[in-house]
């Protein structure tokens, strides 16, 4: 039961039609709560639910989808997140290998309706709510709630259907590590729904094994397998059919790429509607496992500074870093810390055409979350059982011994590079974060 966390949900999804209104209800889960008196976060009606209900249903058929699983693996179903707050409403999730990220965001100008309580909680995503949304045609009304409506229709009558419903660890770290990666991308091209619809039919067929690239000649966009200069890496591009069925409703499309091509990310646009699109580098890669969060959660940080943190982005519903540098007055890359430990318990999302962090909490514990790194609680092993031997360090070169299981291992940090003797850097080069040797050493030479 490592890979999972269990948890119950109070009452079940729905879709209740009343004569010509039809009411969409999805059922909540939280081990926290900010305002228990609340009993939904927002309800009203929805602009555009057509396209709405074709984004969710393309979320979900993302939830369900693996690259690297067993089926027995891929049957495994999960349910989406989705976030209320700052006059909008955000569903987000994985593929179940981790390795596709997807968020929808409804805009404020797409909703007509009251938020009674920022918040976010998981999403009960059962097959007759998949049905539902599938039914809904273009010119029909429906009324959104996230949360339950009303108490006591599912309270005081006691209708409660509790079911369990398992949510991965690595989908809990990888929302970190896609925050970071987005906050560090650049947008690299906008492409009209034309040039986007002759993009995706130009897409190799079948499950493609090396990379391609995205390349734009003249004013064609198109993907080849050769590299070229400014071109956007793209690994596993198969996985790029899952936004095939939302192709025919769009406006225009953005892509955005990290700047080391740890990621891509294909941005739909739909009126009031945005549907984001992330992916690994690999299509057996997860973003669970690259490592992207770790460094900030070298240095520790008191409980006080994270509830601060927590509160001050709640009441704003965004997090702007500089801004907090300048009002505590304290240094970036403090914050730049704060921020990476803030994403990696789930408290922030970033919002590429805002170009900041949005709060997003999730319904867990801050001690389940914390507990989700085992790199960084076999470093602090390795320091507790006296492990580690600093032999030299100054501002520009530090050199350490680390005990290993029958070997001792040699690190060595200069500035932003960092070397270690041990398998994992010799396999991975750093490219999914550092070893728990590297960071141990940092973990002490922070202190």
């Amino acid at each position: 039961m490592e890979d999972t966390l269990i948890y119950n949900y109070s009452g079940s999804s729905s879709l209740v039609k009343k004569g010509a209104l039809e009411e969409l209800f999805l059922a909540q889960y939280s081990e926290i709560q900010k305002n228990t008196d609340v009993p939904c976060f927002f309800w009203g009606n929805v602009g555009q639910p057509f396209i709405v209900a074709r984004c969710l249903i393309t979320l979900s058929n993302i939830v369900k989808s693996s690259f690297n699983l067993s089926p027995f693996q891929m049957a495994l179903l999960k349910d989406p997140i989705v976030t209320a707050g700052n006059e909008r409403l955000r569903f987000e999730g994985f593929s179940h290998c981790a390795g596709v990220y997807a968020r929808v965001d409804v805009l404020p100008e797409g909703l007509d309706g009251e938020f009674l309580e920022n918040g976010t909680t998981n999403v009960d995503f059962n097959q007759p709510m998949i049905m539902a949304l599938g039914s809904i045609r273009p010119n029909e009304n429906i009324m959104l709630s996230v949360g339950e409506k009303e108490v006591g229709l599912y309270k005081e009558e006691q209708k409660l259907v509790e079911r369990k419903v398992p949510l991965p660890v690595k989908w809990i770290k990888g929302l970190g590590t896609v925050q970071v990666y987005l906050s560090e991308s650049e947008k690299r091209h906008c492409f009209n729904k034309i040039q986007t619809q002759q993009l995706f039919r130009g897409m190799p067929k079948g499950v493609v094994k090396s990379d391609y690239y995205l390349i734009v000649r003249g004013n064609k966009p198109m993907f080849s397998p050769v590299k070229s200069a400014d071109a956007v890496c793209v690994g596993g591009i198969h996985r790029l059919r899952l936004l095939e069925p939302l192709l025919p409703y769009i406006d225009y499309m953005q892509v955005f790429a990290h700047p080391h091509m740890k990621s891509a990310t294909w941005q739909l646009y739909m009126g009031n509607i945005r549907f984001s699109f992330s992916l690994s580098r690999e299509s057996w890669r997860g973003f669970s496992g690259e490592g992207a969060v770790l460094d900030s959660l070298i240095t520790d940080v008191s409980d006080e500074w994270i509830d601060a943190l927590d509160k001050y982005a709640y009441a704003n519903q965004s997090f702007n870093a500089a801004a907090l540098a300048m009002e505590e007055n304290i240094s970036l890359k403090k914050v730049s810390d704060l921020t990476g430990r803030l994403a990696a318990m789930g408290m922030l999302g970033y919002d590429l055409d805002d170009n900041g962090f949005f709060y997003r909490r999730l319904p867990f514990k801050l001690s389940r979350i914390l507990g989700l790194n085992p790199r960084m609680k076999n470093a602090e092993r390795l320091i507790e059982e006296g492990k580690v031997e600093v032999l030299n360090s100054n501002n520009e070169r530090t050199e350490a011994r680390v005990e290993g299981t029958g070997v001792h291992h040699t690190v060595i940090i200069e500035g932003d590079k960092e070397r270690c003797t041990c398998e994992w850097f010799s396999k991975y080069q750093g490219e999914r974060g550092p070893c728990k040797h590297v960071l141990a050493v940092k973990k002490i030479i922070s202190t």
